[in-house]
């Protein structure tokens, strides 16, 4: 009777617990803001999400810049120097960031967590030197302990552990089990929610591993809060205010 007491009460701490606000590439959706602009990082921090999302790629000359498209005016950003991209605008007129920037901007408030997605290049050698170069500037502006990493490429993700074991790395692509994602030594999954709807064991099975559960781009409440009672650490989203008091 002691025991299953026990269990019965751990299962209801474990599947209680609060699930957390990721802002999907920033808080955005707000005047004069855009995505991944510093103002959507500033957004974000001053809501006090437990961590603002942002894109990190790499030009042909090996400058480290904040955008999620491949492209950015017309410009291939792994094809274009950073002298050419530096004058290049957002949607609210704000310079396209360095990573630098970004990582600069962030530290001023330590509390709100740098999730850092790793865009895949078009090479191994190029995805290596990438996650290179960013764990030395994460090194340099100190906030190794304020970063936490994503990525669609699980070499970026397997490198990423094997140059920074402590660095907490969470996979996207979604076709990796709980097991799987454990065995290569990942730290969790960051799964679009359409998968973890078709995999709904996934969650438990994760926790019980003692991995990382996140969810992306969650902006329907209904699906929040599946999500939520299914016990999910985080979800990622364009919404994260309407989600926050769910």
């Amino acid at each position: 009777m002691k025991t299953l007491l026990v269990t019965l009460i751990f299962s209801s701490v474990f599947y209680n617990a609060q699930t957390r606000i990721i802002a999907h590439r920033g808080y955005w959706k707000t005047e004069n803001s855009a995505q991944n602009s510093i103002s959507s990082l500033r957004n974000a921090q001053q809501q006090q999400f437990y961590g603002s999302e942002f894109d990190v790629r790499m030009t042909t000359d090996g400058k480290l810049v904040v955008n999620h498209d491949e492209h950015i005016n017309g410009f291939e950003i792994s094809e274009t120097s950073f002298s050419k991209l530096r004058t290049q605008k957002l949607k609210n007129g704000e310079k396209i960031p360095t990573f630098a920037k970004y990582l600069k901007a962030g530290r001023k408030v330590p509390a709100v967590k740098l999730i850092v997605e790793l865009k895949p290049a078009k090479s191994v050698e190029l995805e290596n030197t990438l996650v290179q170069k960013a764990l030395k500037e994460v090194e340099k502006y100190g906030v190794a302990a304020q970063c936490e990493f994503i990525s669609f490429s699980l070499n970026i993700c397997k490198e990423l552990k094997k140059l920074q074991p402590n660095a907490t790395v969470q996979y996207l692509k979604g076709d990796l089990t709980p097991q799987q994602l454990k065995d290569l030594g990942i730290d969790g999954f960051d799964y679009n929610f359409k998968i973890l709807q078709k995999n709904p064991a996934w969650i438990s099975e994760a926790k019980n591993l003692g991995l990382v559960t996140n969810s992306w781009t969650v902006n329907d409440d209904t699906i929040y809060l599946e999500l939520k009672n299914a016990g999910i650490d985080f979800v990622t989203t364009d919404v994260p205010t309407q989600l926050k008091n769910k």
